[in-house]
């Protein structure tokens, strides 16, 4: 026998994006179901980015889930970028005035499922054979199968926050779909490791052998990255060889300060530049990893998908409260014109930053050239520090 149950707004995907649209429309007497086809446990436990732009610090402060996050959330006011050895300071703060914070996505995805569990959501997790439908009807549905049984959801809108591989983007029909896509030849290694940080500030470095980034989660806990093969697969990484090509990649200088110890966790991730226009179709609404993917490098992910919220939240809130449809009929167009600028930086760092198979010595020394040019011109860091703490929503 069928389930049948009635929201204002069904979400499907429960990680960062889909909980915090959800706590903001919670907020205003909203009603929201959230759909996952994993469990609370799985969604927790992923290990994702930790860099928070300050317009990110501040929707999790509007939402009421930033208590934890100042009290162990690490500022930063600048970061490193280095090219075989050579380093140079990104002074966030004297160049743009904020700053970012470092608090693990993990951490946000927690947070933000105790407010939902607290005001009352309805989850249903495990879930599977989701499948959006009437896109165009007044009335969406999105049904689903959980422990043997079917359900069907009706609603105003849907709003697709189940990532790159979900199905929200897939119910867009094909003629109408555009995807823009650049894959990567290489991937990235990451280990993360209960020892203090080699650096107070992040370092992206640029070497020889290939990329590194030396990054954090707590003043005791550490989370590093290597550029790897793309056929490497974990167990052909010992922490030992980690830690010796993580070093070299650093300089002895900085690697001189490397704690070193055993593994937590260690995956390798490829990379990708991707975007799929438009983000609306009839009522569905895409955001975050389900609309687009950038490589890692500049931590714009999260920042994103968080974007995306806090512009499609506004635009239902018009909705629901103001009866305007103006920023819900916009919301595609608004949030792309971002997506494709942090698209450019994202890509922009990638290129700098890494080793690429295919780079002729020419390219090379235009590597080179960008990295000491940007080294002595006060404008072209500004331009980094910029894009790295986040642009304007519009």
């Amino acid at each position: 026998m069928t389930q049948h149950h009635k929201t204002q707004v069904c979400i499907i995907g429960s990680g960062p994006s889909g909980l915090l649209l959800a706590q903001f429309l919670g907020q205003a007497g909203i009603e929201t179901i959230i759909l996952d086809r994993r469990d609370r446990t799985y969604i927790e436990g992923r290990i994702r980015a930790g860099v928070l732009e300050q317009g990110t610090v501040e929707a999790l402060e509007e939402a009421g889930v930033a208590d934890r996050l100042y009290a162990e959330g690490l500022r930063h006011d600048g970061f490193d970028l280095a090219f075989d050895g050579t380093r140079h300071r990104i002074d966030l703060k004297a160049l743009t005035g904020t700053s970012v914070v470092v608090y693990g996505q993990t951490e946000v995805t927690k947070d933000l499922f105790v407010a939902r569990e607290n005001q009352g959501q309805r989850f249903f997790f495990d879930v599977s054979d989701v499948i959006p439908s009437d896109l165009k009807a007044d009335k969406p549905t999105v049904a689903f199968r959980q422990n043997g049984e079917d359900h069907i959801v009706s609603c105003d809108y849907i709003a697709g926050c189940d990532g790159f591989r979900g199905v929200s983007r897939a119910a867009i029909p094909a003629d109408v779909l555009k995807t823009f896509e650049r894959v990567y030849p290489f991937g990235w290694l990451g280990l993360l490791v209960d020892q203090p940080p080699v650096s107070d500030e992040l370092i992206y470095a640029n070497h020889t052998r290939g990329f590194a980034l030396a990054s954090m989660r707590s003043p005791t806990r550490s989370r590093y990255y290597i550029q790897c093969d793309l056929s490497d697969d974990v167990s052909d990484w010992s922490d030992d060889r980690f830690w010796e090509e993580f070093a070299t990649r650093l300089g002895p200088d900085t690697a001189a300060n490397l704690k070193t110890a055993p593994s937590l966790e260690k995956s390798i991730a490829p990379l990708r530049s991707f975007v799929s226009e438009p983000m609306r179709y009839g009522n569905l609404f895409l955001a975050g990893d389900a609309a687009h993917i950038v490589p890692p490098t500049g931590a714009k992910g999260l920042n994103l998908a968080i974007a995306d919220i806090r512009v499609l939240s506004q635009a239902l809130l018009a909705h629901y409260k103001d009866g305007s449809d103006h920023h819900l009929d916009t919301y595609s167009e608004t949030v792309l014109k971002r997506v494709w600028k942090v698209e450019r930086f994202s890509w922009q760092l990638s290129t700098l930053m890494h080793q690429f198979p295919e780079n002729t010595p020419f390219e090379k020394r235009m590597q080179r050239a960008e990295f000491d040019y940007i080294a002595s011109s006060e404008a072209a860091s500004r331009t980094i520090a910029e894009n790295y703490v986040g642009l304007p929503l519009e």
